[in-house]
């Protein structure tokens, strides 16, 4: 399996078996998921060539491991646990195939855009099926800073945290914008939303955990997760203030108190948003073909003449200068 380390992130590391001979791929995957997850025993479904891809992304003293490989069998074994010398809980977000974790005589099954978490310090079995591709990114989080956040005498179970009818929509928005983010945002960047992340886990687990956290949390999960529905909808001419507040479930004066917290309103992020990526394109080789106002067009601007109007004063020249420049 080829391993490359990446210079600018010395806490992010890849692993591919494309490299390997087919007959010692999955010895090679198994190797990976042992550095990664800490001991485990992977167990495959036949013995045919196990195409799978492994990376690691640090985030402050926990990671994402953002994995892909076809259907098999993992186990943790009492022996897995007895050569281990540090816990966490996995936080496992599925992004493509189905899963079901079985620990302590409960089983929890795991869909695309489901959260589920599990304890490394009890045994624990993962059936990864349904599909040749699957793909998870599952949050290493140290046993600790997880258990900080509980509870002193709380109890844990593995659970699905997606369901909670009061932050798992949250919970999701924020391990998928830690997914897509991590490996382009700085250390510090990452860290602060894992926190959040963990922030509203420790919530859906139990409603008596750290009351402190529990506002800032939530304020910040919302915006993270608001600003996600206007970026999925950003080339929506229509796009308003009310739609963005019923794709994640909070009211239309939410939204503007929300943005008048960062510093904006709806209207204007919307705009910027818009221009950087009519600006952006403007300047890609690849839509030099393209003409000007279909770019705009594209970008959400139903009338050409305030588009252009609005694009000089936010680059200080027209599009077409832009373009030339």
């Amino acid at each position: 399996m080829q391993q490359i380390a990446r210079p600018d992130r010395s806490r992010s590391l890849a692993w591919n078996t494309e490299d390997v001979r087919p007959a010692e791929q999955f010895a090679y995957y198994r190797e990976a998921i042992c550095q990664v997850f800490m001991k485990l025993t992977p167990e495959p479904t036949d013995k045919s060539s196990f195409p799978a891809r492994v990376e690691r992304i640090g985030l402050g003293t926990g990671a994402i491991n953002r994995v892909a490989f076809p259907g098999h069998l993992v186990l943790r074994s009492a022996s897995d646990i007895a050569a281990s010398s540090s816990s966490c809980f996995y936080l496992n977000l599925k992004l493509a195939g189905r899963c079901r974790i079985e620990q302590d005589g409960r089983s929890v099954d795991l869909s695309p855009g489901q959260v589920g978490i599990f304890d490394s310090e009890r045994l624990f079995a993962l059936r990864h099926s349904q599909g040749p591709s699957l793909q998870v990114a599952s949050f290493w989080v140290p046993a600790q800073l997880l258990r900080d956040r509980l509870p002193p005498s709380f109890e844990f179970r593995a659970a699905r945290v997606s369901d909670d009818p009061l932050v798992g929509h949250l919970i999701v928005e924020t391990a998928h914008a830690l997914n897509s983010a991590a490996p382009h945002t700085s250390d510090e960047e990452n860290a602060r939303l894992f926190g959040v992340l963990l922030d509203l886990v420790a919530l859906s687990l139990s409603r008596d955990g750290r009351r402190g956290a529990e506002p800032m949390s939530l304020v910040e999960a919302t915006w993270i997760a608001l600003r996600r529905a206007v970026h999925r909808r950003l080339r929506e001419p229509g796009l308003t203030a009310a739609a963005a507040a019923m794709s994640v479930s909070i009211s239309e004066r939410y939204v503007h108190k929300l943005f008048e917290r960062a510093g904006t309103t709806f209207a204007c992020y919307v705009m910027d948003h818009r221009l950087e990526g009519v600006a952006r394109e403007l300047r890609d080789p690849g839509m030099m073909g393209r003409a000007i106002g279909e770019i705009a067009f594209d970008w959400g601007f139903a009338d050409l003449s305030h588009f252009a109007r609005r694009f000089k004063q936010r680059f200080g020249c027209t599009p077409r200068d832009w373009r030339r420049g």
